[in-house]
């Protein structure tokens, strides 16, 4: 089964948590990049860039990053080099996220997002495959030219 990284700030800290004990339940492999206590005013960088480098650096095979609205979470998840993040809100861009832009992080707002709307955007998720096509290559090789920063 994948191992899945999960992080989150003081606002979406019972989603976090809510969201690891049915992926764990479910059989997946979770790492817990934090926090690992609510505590209000945290700042989801420090939990979200360990989780964004871990994906990066292909320590965990997807990564689910959780802040009040899931903005934040989403910004500092896409300024590792080799992350593709999104914030999901809905089924379709959570399948076609990951099966057209190879997406490796779904964000989520912890305020926003409902326990059953999480979990079933979670499973979609975690259920796509990068389809892999020349169109989606390319575009995925000028995406990565920017990290680098090599413009097209």
């Amino acid at each position: 089964m994948m191992r899945i990284g999960i992080a989150a700030d003081h606002g979406g800290f019972e989603l976090k948590v809510h969201l690891s004990a049915a992926l764990k339940a479910a059989g997946y492999e979770v790492v817990d990049f934090g926090a690992y206590k609510l505590v209000a005013g945290d700042d989801y960088p420090d939990f979200v860039v360990p989780l964004a480098q871990a994906v990066a650096r292909g320590e965990v095979e997807r990564g689910l990053a959780i802040c009040g609205s899931g903005v934040g979470a989403c910004v500092t998840a896409n300024k590792v080099p080799g992350v593709r993040a999104a914030l999901i809100t809905d089924p379709f861009s959570a399948h076609q996220g990951v099966e057209d832009d190879d997406m490796n992080i779904m964000c989520l707002g912890g305020q926003v997002t409902g326990d059953a709307l999480s979990w079933d955007l979670v499973q979609t998720f975690l259920h796509a495959n990068f389809k892999g096509d020349e169109r989606f290559r390319r575009r995925l090789l000028k995406v990565a030219a920017l990290e680098k920063d090599k413009h097209p």
